[in-house]
């Protein structure tokens, strides 16, 4: 299950051009999730790697019980793209 905010969301739209609803289909494919530690927040915080449409996407969340509550969606970077697609390739050869 998923939830976030709707003004959260048509921020994350306005400046990513990216929709939570769209965002969470990442989920449905193969997916890395690591912990956010950029910051200190109050709360654990994960960032979800994932590809929508062929474009790797970095989803930050927080659970709220058995729910991932969506905080942020854009484009992964480079380095993220990377990381990412060599996560899947190591995972294939397990």
């Amino acid at each position: 299950m998923f939830e976030w905010d709707d003004n959260k969301n048509n921020g994350n739209i306005a400046k990513h051009g990216i929709d939570f609803n769209a965002a969470m289909e990442i989920w449905s494919g193969h997916v890395i999730e690591v912990t956010d530690v950029r910051q200190k927040y109050g709360e654990d915080r994960f960032v979800a790697f994932g590809e929508l449409n062929g474009r790797v996407l970095a989803v930050v969340f927080t659970w709220r019980g058995s729910t991932r509550r969506i905080i942020s969606a854009r484009s992964a970077d480079r380095g993220e793209r990377a990381e990412y697609h060599k996560a899947i390739t190591d995972r294939s050869k397990t």
